[in-house]
């Protein structure tokens, strides 16, 4: 099942991002189902299926899905990218053509997924703790440095919520360093972070964006080691 499952998702990979030319992509774009780069995109797809499934053609049936479906699901998604926000949209397209894929894996090699490896205790301590890494933490800051008001250094030239992603971003990494017992990791996070900052303290009139900083970098990494070792903790509890 493993090998079908590495071979089909290969496929794809090749088929909708390696060999697919943007020119062809701007052109399904404008011209939708009538794009003929759309009929030559599902083609190159099923020569893609067709070679990593090693001319074996006892799954025909699961490359015809696959083929058929990618049309479909290509062709809704044009119809309607003006109507939804492209991130999402992309996100949305390549769950159906995994999804899609699951289904064809199911039909040759059929496999037992149960409800119960989503709900178990890990699975919801893991999901907990991204969120309180991600989300949560972002509020608990945002609440903890709203008494200063640096806007004039914050949002000029910088994209919007550009700070907000960055910290989430970096307190993933800290997480996953933490959980896998990297914490050199850790240290060359926050190395990173300093160099990169470095022109942003430099360039201040006064101390103030370099506290702002150093208390939002502190509390950032401060959140994610707290909650890194608490998922460890309690993760280690539910081992025993």
């Amino acid at each position: 099942m493993l090998n079908l499952a590495i071979s089909l998702i290969l496929a794809h990979v090749i088929g909708d991002f390696i060999l697919q030319p943007q020119k062809w992509v701007l052109h399904k774009e404008i011209h939708k189902h009538k794009s003929k780069y759309l009929y030559w995109h599902v083609l190159v797809h099923t020569c893609a299926l067709i070679i990593v499934l090693q001319f074996n053609f006892k799954y025909w049936l699961g490359i015809l899905i696959i083929a058929l479906s990618h049309l479909i699901i290509d062709i809704i998604k044009l119809n309607l990218k003006s109507h939804i926000n492209n991130r999402l949209l992309f996100g949305l397209d390549q769950i159906a053509h995994l999804i899609v894929i699951a289904v064809v894996i199911q039909l040759y090699e059929p496999y037992v997924f149960s409800l119960n490896l989503l709900f178990n205790s890990k699975t919801l301590l893991f999901i907990t703790a991204v969120l309180c890494i991600t989300k949560v933490s972002s509020i608990i800051m945002k609440t903890l440095i709203s008494k200063w008001d640096l806007k004039e250094y914050t949002e000029e030239a910088s994209l919007e919520n550009a700070g907000a992603y960055i910290g989430m971003l970096e307190r993933l990494f800290v997480f996953a360093f933490i959980i896998t017992n990297h914490w050199e990791g850790v240290g060359f996070l926050i190395a990173a972070k300093s160099v990169f900052r470095f022109g942003d303290l430099s360039k201040a009139k006064d101390r103030k964006l370099t506290e702002y900083i150093l208390i939002g970098t502190l509390l950032s990494f401060g959140l994610a080691i707290t909650f890194g070792l608490g998922y460890d903790y309690v993760s280690g509890i539910i081992g025993k």
